[in-house]
């Protein structure tokens, strides 16, 4: 009996030993990944190559296919959004309810990098490149369009006009751009920099799942992660440049009377692209973050052009009472999944508009997240999760309540000028609004200027990331590896809104978005535990020092 238990333990102890070999080894394989060579680009071979040939596919096919392919993406979007939408709408609900947690609990006073690390950047710069990263295109194509939208028809709204209507416009207009999908990039962007700067893992998404996975991240699991990563990055960014691009075309039409439509979007794709491939080039600091900072100047020029000859105190009194509007029925908005609506006539409002934002956001979050984790060491935990989700989101409520007010306050005396842009152009909206106060012809040139700026460095950013999830963690890509996926994005965007336009931008964006919610899920959890961990160790030390000083 003894010699059986010998015998198994010996081979129990075989079996250890060799998974520890197996790890050690995928892990060497993991972390030489960047001295590997392909077409002279270094890289991780599994996730560059598994990336590039997925999304080359569906490049190719998109093309190819032309015409079918826009009925494809309606009924794809159409399935994907009435038979998970309900998912969407608790997870962006769990994630805030997990940020509020990591921003006011006990965790709050850990330091990204370390008790002894240092801020790499300004709170000027830092809050800069938040915002730049995170919210540009979107904010200018539907800070005027999107309430104009919700006025004219919205189910909170349904029969109301006037007065009513703006209010639950501006609500509905809140909850897609609040405080969910900041706290979602807060989620991403903490796991990463806290496994990167604290544990000393590589800054990929793959190594947030180190204390379910281990070793084993360096393996084939970690692969699939990163290329989900990768592919809903890339995809997440080809919906904001085609929309950015879409507004780019309509300003230059508006000013100059250049034709809207494909030739001229592909055109200032080329261009723009190879602006941020410069960009990127130069570096984060010297690039990212002097445009970045300059996208923030341009934005609060045209905020305050807009807020001092517009109807000024209308616009400051309407922001108030819109936050309000939007905290009385926060819980309201944000569970609501339209489930008795539609049951007779088949409605489906929802679809088009909250899930679809909800899977842009999540769409987003690596590329966000990593690249909030890569200018935010030296961060609290507590000042890190309060200035992503606050700061934010303040500035775009205001942004919003001038924008989108500022349109109101025509409608409201009976110029429909705006909303008649918005129904027959959404990308034209900005320039109807500017065309009402002096000086349009500055003021638009100023707004073209902004959308390509933004352009460049949602571009630029997003490239950074993508190099670093298919680089292996390496935190600055060869130059190669950079004009490579700055490239990609560009040809992603074309190949869209050649095979469907709008509805070709939302699909995707939805699709690769469902499969990356579920890794977002698990995030949360491995993230908890590890700081539940390190929180539970670090306060005992702190008490065997309090007791050692209390013995002397």
């Amino acid at each position: 009996m003894e010699s059986n238990i010998s015998q198994k333990r010996s081979k129990s102890s075989r079996a250890i030993a060799w998974v520890i070999k197996r790890n050690r080894k995928e892990e060497k394989s993991y972390t030489r990944s960047d001295k590997k060579t392909f077409l002279g680009i270094k890289a991780n071979g599994p996730v560059f190559l598994s990336s590039f040939l997925i999304i080359f596919t569906l490049v190719v096919t998109t093309v190819v296919v032309g015409k079918p392919m826009e009925v494809w993406f309606a009924k794809t979007q159409s399935f994907i959004a009435n038979n998970t939408g309900w998912f969407y709408v608790l997870c962006m609900n769990l994630f805030l309810g997990f940020a509020l947690f990591l921003g006011f609990g006990k965790f709050g006073k850990i330091r990204l990098g370390g008790d002894e690390a240092k801020p790499e950047f300004s709170m000027k710069s830092w809050f800069a490149m938040l915002f730049s990263a995170g919210m540009g295109i979107g904010l200018l194509f539907w800070g005027v369009a999107e309430p104009i939208f919700h006025y004219g028809s919205n189910p909170y709204s349904a029969g109301a006009t006037g007065v009513e209507a703006a209010k639950s416009a501006m609500g509905v207009t809140f909850l897609h751009w609040g405080i969910h999908g900041w706290a979602l990039y807060a989620i991403v962007g903490l796991a990463l920099a806290y496994f990167t700067f604290n544990k000393k893992l590589p800054l990929t998404i793959r190594s947030v799942f180190y204390p379910l996975l281990g070793h084993r991240i360096y393996g084939w699991m970690g692969d699939v992660i990163d290329v989900v990563s990768v592919i809903a990055t890339l995809f997440g960014l080809a919906t904001s440049l085609g929309f950015g691009v879409q507004q780019v075309n309509a300003g230059l039409s508006y000013l100059f009377g250049a034709e809207y439509g494909n030739f001229w979007q592909i055109g200032l794709i080329v261009v723009i692209t190879a602006l941020a491939t410069l960009s990127l080039v130069l570096g984060l600091d010297k690039g990212i973050r002097r445009l970045s900072e300059w996208n923030i100047r341009l934005a609060m020029v045209l905020l305050a052009f807009v807020l001092i000859i517009g109807p000024t105190v209308f616009l400051l009194k309407s922001f108030v009472q819109n936050v309000g509007y939007y905290i009385q029925n926060f819980i309201e908005l944000s569970f609501w999944t339209e489930s008795y609506v539609g049951v007779k006539d088949g409605s489906h409002w929802q679809n088009a508009w909250t899930i679809f934002y909800w899977g842009w956001w999540i769409a987003w979050s690596p590329f966000v997240g990593i690249f909030i984790a890569r200018i935010s060491k030296g961060r609290t935990i507590r000042e890190f999760m309060l200035g992503v989700m606050l700061v934010p989101t303040i500035l775009t409520f205001f942004w919003i309540s001038v924008f989108g007010g500022s349109a109101f306050y025509q409608e409201l005396l009976g110029n429909t000028q705006i909303s008649e842009a918005v129904n027959s152009n959404v990308a034209t909206a900005i320039y109807h609004l500017l065309e009402q106060y002096p000086f349009p012809f500055i003021s638009s040139i100023l707004t073209v200027l902004l959308v390509a700026s933004f352009f460049v460095t949602s571009s630029d950013s997003g490239s950074l990331v993508v190099d670093t999830l298919t680089s292996g963690g390496k935190l600055d890509a060869p130059v190669g590896q950079k004009i490579f996926w700055a490239s990609m994005e560009g040809v992603i965007a074309i190949a869209l809104l050649m095979g469907g336009g709008l509805m070709a931008l939302q699909t995707a964006n939805i699709l690769t978005a469902l499969p990356f919610a579920f890794i977002l899920l698990v995030m949360c959890y491995s993230l908890y535990k590890t700081l539940n961990e390190d929180y539970s160790a670090i306060k005992k030390i702190e008490y065997s020092k309090k007791r050692g000083i209390k013995e002397k």
